[in-house]
């Protein structure tokens, strides 16, 4: 039986801001971490000029450096062991793919905080609707390894779709105390690695420009997670279909917006010399003077954020709590939708499908045949069921966040 740790029920976490501390195991409920919501308006806007500049990553093949030979075709299952079932990208040490994903939550607001760290090594990313009009990411690293992977912090109810699909070991740093006792009542429980205790690693406090940073490295949260007791083996990820031959049909795709709020926006650019999305995001309140944007560095190698793949979700999302300035939001990400797949300068209305707890998300097209992603890695855009698309111009896709 996997040896059971119990958080010390002193420790308070609130929203990620605490002390130096090192990570545990959870799998009981307790007490402690209680997560105090962010207001919209608080975060700062750094000037563009403050930013490091952005440079693109190169060509799927060479993006976590991980491909080792020209994308085929792969999926949605069969994959050779050495094919990274995330990416459908052969990985240059298979011995990774005998582990477990390892996912991470990390944030991108206060915008003083930016860049994050490790985002362009992770396989998917999940961007969507925390709570008071802000984002989180929640990144999934499979066939890469990172060295820093952060800002580490809270978690969210939707976080538990992403432990479920891909069967990950899930580092973060505490959570609201209604969402901390489901998660920990789950069946993953013994998977979770949040903040406790006096020492690191995998979980580490760094203090670079005055800010305290709770970061993890891939590598010591997969061994730190074996010496507990986590059975650390490979998962059943079939699922996702990868081809690098583009789809017929399709419409123009090469500009993505995506609006959430006045705070939290962002947008995806096709880069045709990379056959990539590079990723922007917001840099001022937008409360009538129009939106503003800058890319989205990643801190670990000073490149922008890119994606073979972005994917709009469209899922239903309802406010469990909502009271003032405290909000919990359930996203129920489970059966099927409505989404629209970005690849190669292309949009492709499709479907997505999850039709069991454990099943990794996939895509179809209208008659139920397999959508293939591009080779390399995804970012889904979680928005709500009833969210506005735009065609703005040819090629310009447009979609505003609405809860209802």
């Amino acid at each position: 039986m996997i040896k059971r740790f119990v958080l010390l029920g002193a420790l308070i976490l609130i929203l990620g801001a605490c002390s130096s501390n090192t990570p545990r195991v959870a799998d009981t409920p307790t007490t402690a971490n209680i997560a105090s919501p962010l207001p919209a308006t608080s975060a700062p806007a750094p000037s563009p000029t403050t930013l490091p500049s952005a440079t693109a990553i190169p060509p799927t093949a060479t993006l976590a450096s991980t491909a080792t030979a020209a994308p085929q075709g792969y999926g949605p299952k069969d994959f050779p062991l050495n094919v990274d079932p995330l990416t459908g990208l052969p990985v240059s040490n298979p011995a990774l793919l005998g582990h477990r994903p390892l996912s991470v939550k990390i944030q991108i607001f206060p915008r003083g905080e930016r860049p994050p760290w490790g985002i362009s090594y992770a396989d998917l990313v999940y961007d969507y609707y925390q709570n008071n009009g802000l984002t989180r990411l929640h990144a999934v690293f499979y066939g890469s390894s990172a060295s820093q992977v952060g800002p580490i912090r809270s978690a969210r109810l939707f976080d538990a779709n992403v432990v479920r699909m891909y069967k990950t070991i899930f580092a973060f740093g505490g959570a609201d105390q209604r969402i901390l006792t489901q998660l920990m009542n789950a069946e993953f429980a013994d998977r979770l690695v949040l903040e406790g205790g006096h020492n690191c690693p995998p979980m580490c406090r760094i203090e670079p420009n005055s800010y305290n940073y709770l970061i993890t490295n891939t590598t010591d949260l997969s061994k730190y997670a074996e010496s507990k007791g986590v059975k650390d083996d490979r998962q059943d990820l079939n699922g996702m279909t990868f081809n690098p031959t583009i789809p017929d049909g399709g419409t123009p795709g090469n500009q993505v917006y995506t609006r959430v709020s006045i705070s939290a926006y962002s947008r995806w650019d096709y880069d045709p010399t990379s056959g990539r999305y590079l990723r922007f995001q917001d840099n001022q309140e937008d409360t009538g003077q129009g939106e503003a944007y800058v890319p989205l560095l990643d801190r670990l190698n000073n490149q922008q954020a890119s994606a073979a793949n972005v994917v709009e979700l469209f899922a239903p999302h309802s406010f469990v709590v909502k009271s003032g300035a405290s909000e919990i939001v359930d996203i129920q990400l489970s059966g099927s939708g409505d989404a629209v797949a970005f690849r190669d300068g292309k949009a492709y209305k499709v479907k997505w499908n999850r039709p069991t707890p454990d099943s990794v998300l996939y895509l179809t097209f209208p008659n139920g045949s397999n959508y293939p992603f591009k080779p390399g890695n995804t970012w889904f855009e979680v928005v709500g069921q009833s969210s506005k698309t735009e065609l703005k111009d040819a090629g310009v896709w447009r979609f505003t966040n609405s809860i209802p």
